[in-house]
């Protein structure tokens, strides 16, 4: 492969490398190109090697050239392909990034002071606001009025247009319109008194720069020649408006996107850029990318089919994929009873492809909001099984990752190019014990495996590194390192995807299970408009994208054991099984998992199907009043929040200091042994056998394998103290066979809203870090 190992290519191997659509594009180095790239079909080899052409055949000057894309993460990888491709200088970088350095450059230099502040959150700033109008909002709402706030200013819409401009986009605000641009006025007035500003203010300054100042504007458009758009289906009016400045006197300028992708119109994005671009450039060149790499023809099929149901302006523009790969698994379909047996099944399911040799990071379980992960992240804690979930601590951020940074750049400093006889990887590995990484990983689970994926991730990462640049030395890896760091371009790391469907976009996996598709979260129940549902569509779409081998689709008839069956799959799966043969996607509705799973033609077997059986014993009521409960955390303990609790006090410290001392034992979180609402219902229910404490919600026959017995024990009184020197982290390992059991429910504790992030590692429960599109 020309971009990954030897010398830099020539400009005839670079195209070499390319199929005949990809040539075209890397041709086209004149002038306007517009590439419509479906899913998994090379884009961003596409545009790279686009550039590469374009510097090697001396037509673009790499100084002069700009890429932009949405995420930080996207453009690092640009910049890595670029390198590996022998070109160096060409400035790759979010919109955000590229707007706040010119920005930060210009701003002094015209007005003679600092640029603004950026404000790292606006919620702080919003609740001000709100308390300056003499209003009042809870945490949800100040996250909604900050959406909002956020839509009206990437729509290039003022606080006194906000009222007229929502009802012409046919948009739900979360409160009366003047109250949310009164809101937005006093957001707008508390920032400027505060000398700061915020990322949308970041891309409106610099436009405002640009259009205000011609002698800026010219010095821009003089410095930058050729653009590269990624991901164009995403941008808003407010980027939009950028590009145009930037580019007016370009001499090439080419955007890539795919129509049938678009899922951010939330933030502003509109395909109808993308759509309208020869209307705009009538002499560009429209290219077509359709040869999929990436998945099975299998999983193409389905993609291909649920986009043909689809309506609207975006769907008239839908590409039809042809698979390049060999053939694979049909995909599955399956239908569980309630959601703990979904989450059982599918953590079932991971480790059957683990034992078959599939990696932990090649598989994904991706869901439509956060607040669904957390019976995921319980279910294969409970297997043992390491997860990555998208949305926490970011990697470079880590203790171990910023003492090993510190450790390579001194080690760097000390010493010349390598002359380790195992090159740069057996060199970053010798710096890395004194952190704590050794050669094999340390046995168990917790904090101390860890940060041993944490390094480990970076010696992988050396690997990589020096096959892609052979002559690399320790201070090169430290300035690669540094790079990544400030755009959070995490390395691979090992363990299970969680993330939400917006999370998955633009990464891919060799296993991707598609969970909880059911009516009211695949279309989501706010999605009440066709623009909106065809979204959802959209979104389904680029969940199927994502897999390149294995691709499992589900969903739960009830929401916990007992419940009422009164769910659906969604209505997208509709003439999508059995091959696409046209069997109505609902003719399943009210069956078995396993009558279920036949009709999708699934390979699951008996253990998921036994999960998923569970007992009809009605809802659940509480055992105060006799209301039927709704809420995960109602249902945990049995009884209305409002209703009196019986809770033993004492008892409930006492499980507090056991599950503490377990935790540490087993070097977990505190909440993968028990929860606290499962801690109180245990301590309200009082359990005084195996049979009575299995009735607990949240007590599965796994937890009660481990810990049934020391549970019991301090029910009974027994001291925490007592049962810790008698405690054997190995006793009993066997994950049992879920679903035996009744009252398994997931957690009450959710993880927030859909969000973009980065991954990170945590055996049992591994977090990563954050990025939002757009953002720099």
């Amino acid at each position: 492969m020309i971009d990954q190992y030897g010398p830099p290519p020539t400009s005839d191997e670079i195209l070499d490398a390319l199929d005949p659509e990809q040539r075209r594009v890397a041709k086209s180095v004149d002038g306007a190109v517009c590439v419509l790239a479906g899913a998994g079909t090379g884009k961003t080899r596409a545009i790279t090697h686009r550039i590469a052409y374009g510097v090697l055949t001396g037509v673009m000057q790499p100084t002069q050239t700009l890429a932009v894309t949405f995420t930080a993460r996207a453009a690092g990888e640009m910049r890595g392909r670029l390198r590996q491709l022998g070109v160096a200088g060409v400035q790759a970088r979010t919109f955000h990034s590229a707007a706040l350095r010119q920005l930060q450059f210009f701003w002094p230099r015209t007005y003679g002071a600092d640029a603004p502040r950026l404000v790292e959150t606006k919620v702080p700033l919003v609740a001000e606001a709100v308390q300056h109008c003499r209003l009042r909002a809870d945490r949800a709402e100040l996250r909604d009025l900050t959406g909002e706030i956020e839509w009206a200013k990437a729509t290039q819409t003022a606080p006194d247009d906000y009222p007229a401009q929502v009802v012409a986009a046919k948009r739900k605000p979360p409160r009366d319109a003047a109250e949310v641009a009164r809101v937005y006025a006093a957001y707008e007035k508390i920032k400027a008194g505060q000398g700061r500003m915020d990322f949308e203010d970041v891309l409106l300054l610099t436009v405002g720069l640009l259009d205000e100042r011609i002698e800026v504007r010219e010095q821009v458009q003089a410095q930058y020649r050729h653009f590269t758009v990624d991901e164009y289906q995403d941008v808003n009016p407010l980027q939009q408006r950028l590009l145009d400045l930037w580019s007016q006197n370009a001499r090439s300028l080419c955007v890539v996107g795919d129509a049938s992708q678009t899922i951010y119109s939330f933030t502003g994005a509109t395909p109808s850029f993308l759509l309208g671009f020869r209307h705009r450039h009538r002499a560009a060149e429209v290219v077509e990318l359709v040869r999929d790499y990436r998945s099975s023809p299998q999983v193409v099929h389905l993609a291909n089919r649920l986009l043909t149901h689809a309506t609207g302006e975006a769907a008239k523009h839908r590409l039809e994929l042809i698979s390049q790969r060999d053939a694979g698994p049909e995909p599955d379909f399956v239908e569980f009873g309630d959601e703990p047996g979904e989450a059982e099944g599918v953590a079932r399911r991971v480790r059957k492809l683990l034992d078959q040799g599939v990696r932990a990071a090649e598989i994904a379980v991706l869901f439509r909001t956060n607040s669904q992960s957390e019976g995921y992240e319980q279910a294969l804690a409970d297997l043992g099984i390491p997860y990555v979930l998208r949305g926490a601590e970011r990697f470079f951020e880590r203790p171990e990752v910023r003492q090993a940074a510190v450790l390579l750049r001194g080690a760097a400093r000390s010493a010349g190019a390598s002359e380790d006889a195992g090159g740069l990887a057996a060199e970053v590995g010798a710096v890395l014990v004194s952190g704590g990484w050794t050669p094999e990983p340390p046995g168990g689970s917790g904090q101390v495996r860890e940060r041993w994926e944490s390094l480990n991730a970076l010696v992988r990462l050396a690997e990589d590194f020096s096959a892609a640049r052979p002559e690399a030395t320790l201070a090169d890896f430290v300035a690669e390192l540094a790079e990544r760091a400030v755009a959070q371009h995490v390395p691979t790391v090992e363990g299970v995807t969680l993330a939400s469907l917006h999370a998955a976009k633009g990464l891919e996996w060799d296993a991707v299970f598609l969970v909880g598709l059911t009516e009211g979260m695949m279309p989501i129940h706010y999605a009440d408009t066709a623009d909106k549902v065809e979204e959802e569509r959209r979104l389904l779409y680029v969940g199927i994208t994502r897999a390149r081998e294995y691709l499992t689709l589900s969903w739960a008839l009830a929401r916990s054991p007992g419940g009422r069956a009164g769910r659906g799959p969604s209505r997208f799966l509709d003439g999508l099984r059995n091959g696409g043969s046209g069997v109505p996607g609902r003719a399943a509705r009210g069956r078995s998992a396993d009558s279920g799973a036949a009709a999708g033609g699934s390979s699951w077997g008996g253990g998921e199907a036994k999960a998923a059986r569970r007992s009809k014993a009605g809802p659940v009521r509480c055992r105060v009043c006799g209301r039927g409960l709704t809420e995960a955390a109602e249902r945990k303990l049995a009884r209305c929040m409002e209703c009196p609790s019986d809770l033993d006090e004492a008892m409930f410290e006492r499980l507090r200091e056991w599950r503490l001392g377990q935790a540490r034992l087993l070097g977990q979180p505190a909440y993968c042994v028990f929860t606290d609402a499962t801690l109180t219902a245990i301590a309200e229910a009082q359990p005084g056998s195996v049979n009575q404490l299995a009735a607990v919600s949240g007590v599965t026959r796994t937890k009660i394998n481990k810990f049934g017995e020391d549970v019991l024990a301090i029910v009974a009184g027994r001291d925490p103290e007592e049962l810790a020197d008698a405690y054997d982290p190995g006793a009993d390992d066997d994950p049992g066979m879920p679903g035996d059991l009744p009252g398994q429910d997931v957690g009450e504790d959710g993880v927030g809203d859909a969000g973009v992030a980065d991954a990170g590692v945590r055996e049992g429960g591994i977090r990563g870090a954050g990025e939002v599109p757009g953002e720099a």
